[in-house]
């Protein structure tokens, strides 16, 4: 238990080291907020009732889909796993670490954001705290665990590109929170289910705990848990 907290530990300090989950967990999305928020909030003084659920969504979106997997296509794409492997440390460890700090990291910016929104752009603070947090859990765990899944799918960072935009600029553009969905087609209205920020969204700015939200959420944590089991066993089969 004491080497499982001990690389928790390492594996927190070594993010913070990583420019590229700096910028992605941190840097951007804040600066998005800061932006986005002024202009939306003098835009558009409606968006202020669901200001903070879209900049919360935008934050964890971004960060699980582009900084969560770098560590881990580090880890199992190169001599790190080997080093570890020789250790005897369990091939699920580096996972369930960079899982742990990732929700510590975005978790943290988005309490940043839920806090500063409402006194900076006036914005709508949650009206059900419970349901905000509850909604907030489910939906970043079910996004870390996506992107978790796409760490050990891809090998390099450039096909990581591919497939991360293929699910954040989606998120960005058809989940609800740059505007209302229904200003979209109807087909692409039924294409944003599939995404976990447009359940994120609607969990985030409801009114109150609503299972109808939490349930596509929880559909695609199981299915990213069965295909994150099958490729770390494919992966030990490779390894021995």
């Amino acid at each position: 238990m004491k080497s499982f907290i001990y690389g928790l530990l390492l594996h927190f300090r070594l993010d913070l080291r990583n420019k590229d989950v700096l910028i992605t967990y941190y840097l951007v999305p804040l600066a998005f907020f800061f932006l986005m928020g002024g202009i939306f909030s003098y835009i558009t003084p409606e968006s202020k009732s669901t200001l903070t659920g879209s900049m919360v969504v935008f934050a964890i979106t971004m960060g699980s889909a582009l900084g969560t997997p770098i560590p881990l296509i580090e880890h199992y794409g190169g001599v790190v796993r080997k080093a570890f492997q020789a250790g005897g440390i369990p091939i699920w460890a580096e996972l369930v670490w960079t899982f742990v700090s990732g929700f510590f990291h975005l978790g943290l910016v988005a309490i940043f954001i839920s806090t500063l929104a409402p006194l900076v752009f006036n914005a709508d603070a949650p009206v059900n705290l419970p349901a905000f947090i509850a909604g907030l859990v489910v939906f970043l765990s079910t996004s870390l665990l996506v992107g978790c899944l796409f760490g050990l799918l891809v090998k390099t960072t450039a096909k990581l590109t591919l497939l991360s935009q293929a699910l954040f600029l989606p998120s960005v553009l058809l989940a609800g929170i740059m505007f209302p969905s229904s200003y979209l087609p109807g087909f692409l209205q039924k294409m944003a289910l599939v995404l976990p920020a447009t359940w994120g969204f609607k969990a985030l700015t409801a009114s109150q705990l609503s299972w109808a939200n939490l349930w596509p959420l929880l559909l695609i944590s199981a299915m990213c848990l069965a295909a994150i089991a099958w490729r770390l066993r494919s992966i030990s089969e490779s390894e021995s």
